[in-house]
């Protein structure tokens, strides 16, 4: 028990298995079970009218079917009645041609059977016959026609009762199924967490050193439903999922092995809880199949569980230990499981505590951030605004467009870029002047935007532009194309020009009005 306790925990405790020891779940009256835990089906067949004749039209399936005690009172009878029906029939030939008066005192005569003179020894020469003994005493003549065609059929029908019940009897002797006796199950199967999942789980074991050949498991859940069109299903069987599709259904079973089946949405075990455990009432049916290594015979095991048989919270004890040269199984512990901690709730509750505890947030498309900027959202869309190279990949949009779309997008677009070139302020609080540009944009923004239109472009490049510091600005200057870097980085005191006069040629200094005057 300390070992147990070092390996863990001090807070696990071992808990028997037995019948005699009760658990936290309320006793229930015993209900009638559909499979006993022996593997045999409490099932019987009643009110087969004339159906009756099908099972003596299969006779040697019937009588192998039979039990033990019925096998050897049909053994007995069929030779005792057989010796006794042949006996008579030779004693019957030894009447009809008078061999039994002269009794053997006349030497001339010749009888049928030598030496048989009453029914006795007749019957001691049908014994001697059949059973090939050959004492040598009684013998059959050739002066008996009759005798010789009864001794062929008696040789043929005593091959055919041989063959038939030695047949029966060595079938029946060589059934698997006291191969199934080594063949062991838990006694109670136990729900606990498994690699973080719900799971049901039993154990099974093989007590020989011969290996089952190909074993396979499979579990059926028995239990009565009602469908929605209103039909009752008593003992509906449903097939419970414990690896088929992994491949963990086919079992090396030379050790104790855990089948482990896992609660999930496709279990009907889905809403099962610890305490509608106490509530439910259904049955559990587990077969193991395989071949007898040394027979090649398949055969089969089977047992239940019920609703009362089904530990909530527990765990099978281990029992596999390292010896010194090889494994060794302690078969003591096979049975006994010890309490761990287990949530008391379904997997569907789980589920859906943990959708309304962290639900999952509505998928956003990620927005390109700056590396060297904190805010990515708005530094992403300044960037793509104020860059040259973002205008170029717009004109390239755009040409794939039809026509009257491309006017109206260049239209949009080259505002709004004549817009951030000519603001009066560039994004991080440092103010440019309209003398400061090359004489092209000066010339553009004097010709195409209207002198109304030009205080809503203003207020646009002052919303996309940042609430700046110094820091931001700079790092601005390096965002924009070359040109107006170049600019921003030979006019490191930009002077702001008030607009003056009605006219924008009125706002530009002296030497670029007289020099546009010239031309």
């Amino acid at each position: 028990m300390s070992a147990i306790r070092r390996k863990f925990g001090e807070d696990y405790q071992v808990v028997n298995t037995n019948r005699g020891i009760t658990f936290s779940a309320p006793v229930k009256r015993k209900r009638q079970r559909f499979v006993e835990k022996n593997g045999r089906c409490n099932v019987q067949h009643g009110n087969l009218g004339g159906e009756t004749s099908r099972y003596i039209s299969d006779l040697f399936t019937t009588l192998v079917d039979l039990k033990w005690r019925w096998n050897l009172l049909i053994f007995i009878l069929t030779y005792t009645v057989a010796w006794l029906v042949m006996a008579s029939m030779w004693w019957v030939i030894a009447y009809i041609r008078g061999d039994l008066s002269h009794s053997g005192h006349d030497p001339s005569y010749t009888p049928c059977v030598a030496n048989v003179y009453n029914f006795p020894s007749a019957f001691l020469f049908f014994i001697e016959t059949e059973a090939t003994i050959g004492y040598g005493y009684r013998y059959i003549t050739e002066k008996c026609p009759e005798g010789i065609i009864l001794f062929l059929f008696q040789s043929l029908l005593g091959s055919i009762v041989d063959a038939f019940l030695i047949g029966c009897m060595f079938i029946k002797m060589s059934q698997p199924k006291k191969r199934a006796e080594t063949l062991m199950f838990s006694q109670d199967a136990v729900i606990s967490q498994r690699d973080g999942k719900l799971c049901l789980m039993f154990r099974v074991g093989n007590l020989r050193n011969s290996h089952m050949v190909s074993a396979q498991i499979r579990c059926k859940l028995i239990k009565s439903r009602q469908t929605p069109e209103g039909e009752f299903l008593p003992l509906d069987q449903c097939e419970l999922d414990v690896g088929f599709g992994t491949g963990a259904d086919q079992l090396f079973l030379v050790s104790p092995l855990t089948i482990c089946h896992e609660i999930n949405t496709k279990s009907p075990f889905f809403d099962l809880s610890q305490r509608s455990l106490m509530n439910e009432q259904f049955e559990i049916v587990v077969i193991l199949e395989g071949i007898v290594e040394t027979t090649g015979m398949t055969c089969q095991a089977r047992t239940s569980y019920t609703e009362d048989e089904v530990l909530w919270g527990h765990r099978f004890l281990p029992v596999m230990s390292l010896e010194e040269g090889f494994f060794r199984v302690d078969y003591s512990q096979f049975h006994n499981t010890f309490e761990v901690p287990t949530p008391p709730y379904s997997v569907k509750e789980q589920e859906e505590k943990s959708l309304l505890t962290s639900p999952n947030p509505l998928p956003v498309a990620p927005t390109p951030s700056s590396p060297l900027l904190g805010n990515g959202g708005r530094g992403g869309r300044r960037e793509r605004l104020l860059s040259a190279d973002y205008a170029d990949h717009v004109e390239d949009q755009a040409s794939r467009l039809p026509s009257k779309l491309q006017r109206m997008s260049s239209t949009k677009e080259e505002l709004l870029w004549r817009g951030l070139k000519m603001g009066p302020a560039l994004p991080g609080g440092k103010a440019s002047s309209t003398g400061d540009l090359p004489l092209s944009i000066q010339r553009l923004r004097s010709s195409s935007i209207p002198v109304a239109r030009q205080g809503q472009l203003e207020e646009q490049v002052q919303l996309l532009s940042l609430d700046g510091d110094p820091e931001e600005g700079e790092l601005e200057k390096h965002r924009l194309p070359a040109a107006i870097s170049t600019i921003a980085a030979a006019t490191p005191t930009p002077v702001q020009i008030p607009f003056v006069g009605s006219r924008p040629e009125d706002n530009l200094p002296p030497k670029l009005r007289r020099m546009n005057a010239d031309r």
